[in-house]
């Protein structure tokens, strides 16, 4: 699974949720007032078919949307990420990944990552999320067909694809299929369960009531926040439509509830996180608010205009035309009120990021800032290819401290002072650092439920990271050991010798920066290089080795402690290329299976 459902907190809510459901059905509002013998409508059936139609509804979303991400894959990080250079393109971006993973609030959540790691700035971010919400009313547009009674056909396919396949691939068009079938079930089972409530009068009042504006969207809103999911608030709205339950004025200001309630996810996703992660989440809230304020006084309005385009039924009358025509008028309404707000608002999109950095401004800090990652935000652990993205632009992070530590070491080894070798030494804390943040990371990743590509990735990473913290500490320890060693014993390395020395730490800065891009890039072609640097290696080291030879016949001091000073370099150095080529080696186990 690449991103976890926010339908994953539906069981916390099931209390308040049937509460709120029976509310909805009037059996509350009846009983209390005793307006009619509650005994005779079959209440236990109902709440059954309820329920049970909506838990098929949702498991069949999440089914389908993660069918659709699976067959997506990393595109949809690449996408989200990269296609957003203005702010039309980011509402684009966020409309397809949206109508592809099936929510608004996930996309959300996944748009709050990228602004508190640094890949986009806040005004991008809301242009995504203007669009997300365009995304969202695909599911609505599908719900509304009628093609309820191809559910069981299209059930039985989904899990003939799933059960047969001999390739993931196909079991991922098999969980669409399912999904999809499993949405219009839900749906029919709803529907059948609501049918006795065409003749209780106290539920035909609630729905006249729910015409007032301000209740429609107070009790959608509740409703959305409950289960998250505004999706599933609006297949419930076209049920009940296709009931003849709702009529368009109230569908519309039952879906402008569900754009406010769907903004709780968000919302909580944001709660501990950074500054930038409330930011956007606020953005999200702002939008849908102001969305809903500017057409709450056009409802009667804009229902007309909705029934002027929308599909008429002919030769209907009274509720069967309601019960037809409804259904098609309000995924329609929705629709145009989630376009209509994203063109209205997107020439606005940096004066929201002023207003939102004037609500939610920067703590203000006294303290001398600490060495943290810029990248691996938690709220990323939900969609394990960003999280593998985002991890390796902190190991490049990692990598980029480590090869400063090693173009400066040799030099500072072959003739520095104590002072510049400790500066050495003390870059490496800030590897040190960065490597337990990694490592964590990934840790936390591997907790995940992963695919075999995303495990091998996360392993060729962990390589990586081992790999660096490694060499950080030879060069911390050992070459900075080495370096006061010759400084202690007074030892002068000839100006022959440093420059032997210079050339193959040359060769081994130049190959261990191609094992880092090879890893980050995933380049194959560059891994390559690295594994095939071995032979100049050893060419270089062999020379450098043989003059060390005939210097031990010179006449000089300590030739012993110099030449042992010296054989220790090397060996050093050799290591380094050693780790630098086991990095580049996994990257090749990192590559998808072909087979």
């Amino acid at each position: 699974m690449l991103i976890r459902s926010p339908h994953s907190l539906l069981p916390i809510n099931i209390p308040i949720f049937i509460i709120l459901s029976l509310a909805l059905t009037g059996g509350i509002s009846a009983a209390v007032a005793g307006e009619v013998d509650t005994s005779s409508m079959p209440w236990g059936e109902m709440a059954m078919g309820l329920f049970g139609g909506l838990a098929l509804f949702l498991f069949g979303m999440e089914m389908m949307a993660n069918g659709l991400k699976a067959v997506a894959g990393e595109r949809l990080q690449t996408i989200l990420a990269h296609l957003t250079s203005n702010r039309f393109f980011g509402a684009i971006t966020g409309a397809f990944v949206t109508a592809v993973i099936q929510s608004s609030s996930v996309t959300t959540v996944l748009v709050v990552g990228f602004v508190a790691t640094n890949i986009m700035s806040l005004s991008q971010a809301i242009g995504v999320i203007m669009g997300a919400n365009i995304g969202t009313t695909v599911t609505a547009q599908i719900v509304a067909f009628k093609v309820t009674k191809y559910a069981l056909l299209m059930i039985a396919m989904g899990f003939a694809l799933q059960f047969f396949a001999q390739h993931k691939r196909v079991t991922y068009y098999g969980n669409i299929l399912m999904g999809l079938g499993l949405i219009f079930f839900g749906m029919s089972v709803m529907g059948s369960a609501m049918k006795p409530l065409q003749n209780y009068e106290p539920f035909l009042q609630l729905m006249v009531n729910m015409e007032n504006p301000l209740l429609g969207i107070a009790v959608a809103a509740i409703f959305t926040a409950l289960v998250q999911s505004s999706s599933a608030t609006t297949g419930i709205i076209i049920v009940m439509a296709s009931q003849g339950f709702v009529t368009l004025p109230a569908g519309i200001a039952l879906t402008f509830g569900a754009n406010i309630g769907t903004c709780v996810t968000a919302l909580l996703a944001a709660i501990g996180k950074p500054r930038e992660a409330v930011r956007a989440a606020v953005v999200h809230i702002l939008f849908n608010v102001c969305g809903v304020l500017l057409w709450i006084g056009f409802i009667d309005h804009f229902a007309q205009f909705v029934a002027y385009i929308s599909p008429v039924a002919v030769g209907l009358s009274g509720t069967e035309k309601l019960a037809v025509e409804a259904p098609r008028q309000i995924a329609n309404a929705n629709t145009i009120f989630n376009i209509a707000n994203t063109l209205i608002f997107i020439g606005f999109t940096r004066h929201f990021a002023l207003l939102v950095y004037w609500l939610v401004p920067n703590k203000p800090t006294h303290k001398k800032p600490k060495i943290k990652p810029k990248h691996l935000d938690t709220l990323l652990l939900e969609n394990t290819p960003m999280a593998l993205a985002a991890t390796r632009r902190e190991l490049q992070r990692m990598s980029t401290s480590v090869d400063n530590m090693l173009v400066a070491s040799m030099p500072m080894v072959l003739h520095g002072n104590k002072r510049s070798l400790k500066t050495i030494a003390k870059m490496d804390n800030e590897v040190d650092i960065l490597y337990k943040y990694i490592v964590h990371y990934l840790g936390e990743m591997n907790k995940r439920s992963l695919n075999q590509q995303e495990s091998s990735e996360l392993s060729s990473l962990l390589e990586a990271t081992n790999s660096l913290e490694s060499i950080g500490d030879v060069i911390e320890t050992n070459l900075v050991y080495l370096g006061k060693q010759r400084i202690k014993h007074g030892i002068e390395i000839s100006q022959e010798t440093q420059d032997l020395f210079m050339q193959v730490h040359s060769e081994v800065a130049k190959v261990f920066q191609l094992a880092m891009e090879a890893v980050i890039e995933k380049d194959v072609d560059k891994a390559q290089q690295v594994l095939n640097s071995k032979e100049t290696l050893n060419y270089l080291i062999e020379e450098a080795t043989l003059h060390q030879a005939q210097r031990l016949t010179a006449q000089a001091a300590n030739r012993p402690e110099t030449y042992s000073l010296e054989v220790d370099i090397l060996e050093k150095l050799r290591w380094i290329h050693h780790s630098s080529r086991r990095m580049a080696k996994s990257v090749f186990h990192s590559l998808p299976n072909k087979t």
